[in-house]
This record gives C-alpha cells, structure tokens and sequence, in this order.
C-alpha cells in the first residue's frame, strides 16, 4: 500500500491538517478535539473541526449545535457547504444533515465516498488548524482519511490502563506504517487521576499510573499532556459548551499547554 498512488483532495486555504485518534472508544477524544480546537482559536488562530465518525457523529451535541443545518449555494456550478460557526470554531459534521437519532447504514466504501464529499464541498476558508475528529478504530475512514490528505500529523488520545494503551498502540502503529508515515505529534492521556473537589491537593489513579508516557516512550513521540478527570468536562459538553464555561482552572490550563505544545511543534516541522 502507497498512498502516493491516491488522488489528494485540495483544500485551498488550510494550512495544517491534525487528526486525533483513540484505539478504542469511551476515552474522551471528541470531547478533547472539541476543546482543543476551541483552544486554539482562542490563541489566535483560525480553526476548523471536521467531525469524521460518520457512524456516531457527537461534535455537533458538543458545541450544542445539534439542531443547526449548514447553509450553501452554487459556486463554480458546484454546490458548496458552509461550516457552522461556534466558538471561532467552523464545524463539520454528518450529524448536521441527518435527524437526531437516525444511523447511517453505510458499507465502508460509501462512509468513505460521503466523508471525501463532505471535505471536498465545504468552503473552508483561510484556516490555521483544521482538526478532524476521527471514529475508534483503524477502518475505512481513518485509511481513507490518511490517504487523501496532506496530513500534519495526529495526535493519539488514550487513558492509563492498560487495555486502552493496548488500542492506542494500534491506533499509534498505523500512522507509524511506513507505507503511510503520518507524524505522531505526540499522545494526550485523558482521566489520569481524580482530584476532589474538596481535596484540591489529593490525586487518585483511578484508571492506573504511567500509561500515555509509556506509550510516548515507545513510539518515541512526546507527552503532550495530561488531563485528570473533572466532573465539570461532562456536565459542560452535555451543555453544549467547552471548558472555558466552568471554574477548574486546571482543566483550562492544560488544554492551553497541549495547544500552545501541538502548534510549537508543528511550527518546528515547517
């Protein structure tokens, strides 16, 4: 397998393309693409989202947009989409063009077909950072994905134990593939420990100690951060809105390193 051998699909205007992945489900990485994104465009920069997992699409619920269409028009004798716009963030997503509730019953090939269209239609703009929210998994769309775009790099999401740093090393030697050769920009490891809210100062491994340093050390990527697990990240997202609607200012504080770390080291591979 070659990717060289696939046609590229051109998105005038953006600059960097980062992908983030998880081997498995259930470890926050929408919820950590969300706010990262809405990071970065609180630095500055200009940031699009695109919501790639087709099958369970949960970036619009996220930004509380889940009742929202996306406007378009005819440009060039081609229909052309328009993000939704929240938090200086442009949205994309299969979830803005179907009923809450309904499932897509699509083969791989068609999931690939509909997310190439989906990238390809809409009006992206001048952009910074496009962030795309990529399904668990190493399937059709994440190879689809890989293989049409000029990639910055990815960024892997796991928690500490063991069972999901076994997925993430899935999910972290595929873009290692040499006939792929993605950067790994480095892991981010969610929930890494529990703080009361009472005892600011006790952390508790709930999920295990060491994992996501663990699987940098492998790859020989960088941890690019670690954030514990707040209540107040769940209570925000089933809102609509992001971290910098709550009060823990560690949560905020780490997502500003891992933005300010991710553009530093893209930056440094230009």
């Amino acid at each position: 397998m070659n990717q060289k051998v696939f046609e590229k699909i051109e998105l005038p205007g953006v600059k960097n393309i980062i992908v983030i992945a998880s081997g498995k489900g259930g470890v926050g990485k929408s919820t950590i693409a969300a706010n990262l994104a809405v990071s970065l465009a609180r630095q500055g920069f200009k940031t699009a989202l695109m919501d790639a997992d087709l099958y369970g699409p949960s970036i619009p619920m996220i930004f509380g947009v889940q009742n929202e269409r996306p406007s378009g028009e005819k440009k060039d004798d081609k229909e052309v989409i328009f993000p939704i716009e929240k938090y200086g963030v442009k949205l994309i997503s299969i979830g803005f063009f179907i009923s809450p509730g309904q499932s897509l019953i699509w083969r791989g090939p068609m999931a690939s077909n509909g997310l190439t269209q989906l990238l390809r239609d809409t009006e992206w703009g001048e952009t910074d950072y496009m962030i795309i929210d990529f399904p668990p998994g190493t399937g059709d769309i994440q190879l689809t994905t890989i293989q049409k775009l000029n990639l910055s790099g990815a960024v892997i999401i796991t928690t500490p134990q063991e069972i999901a740093i076994s997925d993430a090393r899935k999910a972290t030697a595929m873009f290692s593939n040499p006939d792929l050769n993605i950067p790994v920009l480095g892991i981010i490891e969610n929930m890494s420990w529990f703080t009361p809210t009472n005892h600011p100062d006790e952390k508790y491994f709930i999920f295990g100690q060491g994992g996501g340093e663990k699987l940098a050390r492998e790859f020989r990527t960088r941890l690019l951060g670690q954030i514990p697990l707040v209540m107040e990240i769940g209570e925000v997202s089933d809102k609509g809105m992001t971290i910098y609607n709550q009060s823990n200012k560690t949560i905020i504080d780490a997502f500003d390193s891992i933005a300010q770390l991710i553009h530093e080291v893209i930056r440094v591979k230009a």
